[in-house]
């Protein structure tokens, strides 16, 4: 037992002697550090001014990417496909032939109506290839004929009127002149009649023909505009009826950016403004003019539908959903110093003035960069002096200018 209480006391005064030597020498070493030690150099600094700087005033908005046009093409004749030279995704010029109708009863429509005009144009005594619109009733022989017996009825009476005078024929043979006459009259007159419906009939067979002639044109169908095929609609020997979509064609250069903004920032939209825009997973900006504005508010949610023409190089697609910034102002004042006077520590964002030869710390908001400098949103006046580069300075530190 008093071997162990030895033992126990020397491993006490083993590990307790060295911690006291310890303590005492850090309060003198401390003790010798203040009494000895000077303060610390002041950092040197330079000051910049805050200044005025034009920037663009712009409101953010989100919106879809929607075709400029789209169109469904369809067969304006009924028949079988013969061809057709589209399919998804294919770029067409306008006026591309994408798709053919067979045109074989058509063509026969067409030659039987040029027959028909031929024939309607030798009932008029004109020549079968003529082009020529009749206005002489005395072209047709019917009516020359009826002119003829008119011409020798009038003769007959005229010859009956003087003999009765004269005694030689009876009031009975005269009436019968007479009468001859007027039928004669009549008969011509149906002559015109038949003239003019005969010049009627070429001018119905001349719209046939037209019209067959249409109908052989639109076998053919062409693309309305530049644009891609969003959908196929038709295959090749499938038979259409008139109306029946072929494809989908949309226009894709401009896109419509159609976009909403809130009523209370609706009378700073103009007509022609700038627009930038962006999409998910696309680095690049697309940049636009507002083009169209909605007469009115959507009751719903008080919105202004706005919409702009985006220029694409192919690599938007419609039906994408866009951020956007329509500029309302390109030359708005803003106060702005340089992006190395702020300090940024835990998200609240700072610079370091200087008072009295010492650093002082200042809350700010920023807002848009502006080349090499920022936007001062509040926190700091046009013509207040900052410290250019602060790095580490700490607020209270002492400070030396530099020119």
């Amino acid at each position: 037992m008093r071997v162990f209480l030895v033992k126990l006391l020397f491993l006490l005064i083993f590990f307790i002697l060295p911690f006291s030597g310890c303590k005492s020498d850090y309060a003198a070493l401390s003790k010798t550090t203040t009494s000895q030690g000077e303060k610390p150099p002041a950092k040197k600094v330079k000051l910049v001014a805050a200044i005025e700087q034009p920037i663009e005033n712009t409101i953010s908005v989100t919106g879809t990417l929607a075709a400029y046009d789209q169109a469904t093409i369809s067969a304006k004749v009924a028949g079988r496909l013969k061809e057709i030279s589209i399919d998804l995704g294919n770029t067409v010029k306008k006026g591309q032939l994408i798709g053919q109708i067979d045109p074989q009863d058509y063509q026969l429509r067409l030659q039987q109506a040029e027959a028909a005009l031929a024939q309607a144009r030798a009932r008029l005594g004109l020549a079968t290839d003529s082009t020529d619109e009749p206005t002489d009733p005395r072209q047709i022989s019917l009516v020359r004929q009826a002119q003829a017996l008119v011409d020798e009825a009038k003769i007959k009476q005229d010859r009956a009127s003087t003999l009765l005078k004269q005694g030689v024929v009876s009031q009975a043979d005269f009436d019968a002149t007479e009468t001859a006459y007027k039928v004669a009259v009549s008969r011509y007159e149906d002559a015109l009649e038949e003239f003019n419906n005969r010049r009627a009939l070429l001018t119905q067979r001349r719209s046939e023909l037209e019209i067959a002639r249409q109908q052989i044109a639109d076998t053919a169908i062409y693309a309305p505009f530049d644009g891609v095929v969003q959908e196929k609609r038709a295959s090749l020997g499938e038979y259409l009826s008139p109306s029946t979509p072929i494809a989908t064609i949309v226009r894709i250069d401009p896109l419509r950016l159609r976009v909403e903004v809130p009523e209370r920032e609706t009378n700073q939209i103009k007509i022609g403004q700038k627009v930038r825009a962006t999409v998910e997973g696309d680095s690049n900006i697309y940049t636009g003019r507002v083009m169209r504005l909605s007469p009115t508010l959507t009751q719903q949610n008080r919105m202004l539908l706005v919409e702009a023409e985006i220029s694409n190089n192919g690599t938007l697609r419609p039906g994408s959903f866009a951020q956007a910034q329509i500029v309302v102002n390109e030359h708005y004042m803003v106060t702005a110093i340089p992006k190395t006077a702020v300090v940024n520590f835990a998200g609240i964002e700072k610079v370091i003035t200087v008072a009295e030869g010492k650093a002082v710390e200042k809350n700010i908001a920023t807002g848009q960069f502006i080349g090499e400098n920022i936007e001062i949103v509040n926190g700091l006046k046009t013509g207040e002096e900052v410290v250019l580069e602060p790095g580490n300075l700490q607020s209270g530190q002492a400070v030396e200018l530099i020119k």
